[in-house]
């Protein structure tokens, strides 16, 4: 797994930021309304160029994404090697894409009446990131975007799951990237969407969300490995365009599906992802569901503080998240904490969130954690990875 986020430009800088010992990147920025900034999730430094023979696909949005799968050159050169270029497929998710070039291209075209001479309209399109790396790895299997808002990079382990379940590779590249953009971070301000400073999950307080970016890749492959993909549960509840079914009838059934094709029950999940965005209605529908099927003994909580929210790619920034606290599980964990004001919403079931008193499991060789991520149009999708498990 490769990945940065406002957390940090490698897995062990996010290690050290989930773990205290470093500050996340969560910084002000002009919201591009009058008189208004927001905080927002933003990588520390920016990533490296594209070399010279992929510069016609170059995005912000793809410099990020090639930055992650760089970490990861000894497992995918040891994959090709395995199976061949034409048997590797790419399943990624995102939002944004390279919009932003796009609206700067245009900005450019109002001011001057003639866009860059550097401008490709394929460079903005949803499905360029897919393109981009199958091209810079040489890859002769699927790829293709999967955007459906914020659930997009959680699904597109599932998408994964059934490509290799299919036959129709041997291994997946899967993974997601968003990058912050105007546009973006305009329309959720003028939707009166984001927080006053830093978002606070799950408190009576809580008033929106910060904006974030980053991107994360995996290697999937059929063969064990010590981090295996246990279970996905997709549902769509169809409840409304942007807000999600009140009672989390959506949210409970994407979990109860990934449990039930991992095979476990819910006191099998030793640590809970939540979607946890900070907003009214999703901190409410989610924590219900959470309550529905785990009670308040598993502990839960939202990482959106540390990295902001990704939108296309939090699914799989949050899996990673997963994915670097099992690794220290035969040790004994420790758990990213719960940051918030400390103070609960007495409309809210109990569950049981991280804190600095509990933020650690006991030593385990057998452990599986579950992340959450919901997305407008009731597109609902949960993952869980596990360690010591017996592998379906």
């Amino acid at each position: 797994m490769g990945m940065v986020s406002a957390l940090g430009m490698t897995p062990d800088e996010t290690r050290q930021s989930l773990a205290g010992t470093r500050a996340a990147n969560m910084v002000e920025v002009d919201s591009f309304l009058p008189g208004q900034t927001v905080t927002v999730g933003k990588i520390a430094r920016e990533p490296a160029a594209l070399p010279a023979h992929l510069q016609h696909h170059d995005t912000r949005n793809n410099r990020m994404l090639w930055e992650a799968t760089r970490q990861i050159d000894d497992c995918i050169a040891q994959t090709i090697a395995r199976f061949g270029k034409q048997r590797i497929a790419v399943i990624l998710g995102t939002s944004t894409s390279g919009i932003d070039e796009g609206t700067q291209s245009y900005r450019e075209y109002l001011q001057k009446g003639a866009l860059p001479e550097d401008f490709t309209y394929s460079g903005q399109e949803i499905g360029a990131p897919a393109d981009f790396l199958r091209e810079a790895l040489g890859l002769g299997g699927p790829a293709y975007v999967i955007s459906t808002a914020c659930s997009s990079s959680a699904k597109v382990f599932s998408a994964g799951q059934r490509l290799l379940k299919a036959g129709l590779c041997d291994a997946v590249l899967v993974g997601g990237v968003d990058s912050l953009c105007g546009l973006t971070i305009a329309g959720f301000a003028a939707l009166q969407s984001v927080a006053e400073g830093r978002c606070r999950p799950m408190s009576a307080n809580r008033d929106g969300i910060n904006i974030g970016e980053g991107a994360a890749i995996f290697v999937m492959r059929r063969d064990p490995a010590p981090i295996a993909l246990m279970g996905v549960g997709e549902t769509s509840d169809a409840h409304h365009p942007n807000a999600p079914h009140p009672e989390g009838i959506g949210a409970r059934a994407a979990m109860r599906a990934a449990l039930n094709q991992a095979g476990m029950a819910p006191a099998d999940i030793a640590y809970l992802n939540m979607h946890g965005t900070a907003t009214p209605l999703n901190d409410s529908m989610e924590s219900r569901a959470i309550h529905d099927l785990f009670g308040d003994h598993v502990p839960v909580s939202s990482t959106k503080p540390l990295t902001g929210h990704t939108l296309g790619a939090a699914g799989a920034i949050e899996s990673a998240i997963l994915y670097l606290t099992l690794f220290d599980a035969p040790q004994g964990a420790p758990l990213p904490l719960h940051i918030w004001d400390g103070a609960p919403d007495p409309d809210l079931p109990a569950i049981k969130l991280v804190s600095q008193g509990n933020n650690r499991l006991p030593p385990m060789t057998k452990c599986a954690m579950l992340s959450n991520s919901f997305a407008f149009g009731g597109s609902n999708a949960s993952v869980i990875l596990a360690t010591g498990w017996d592998q379906p």
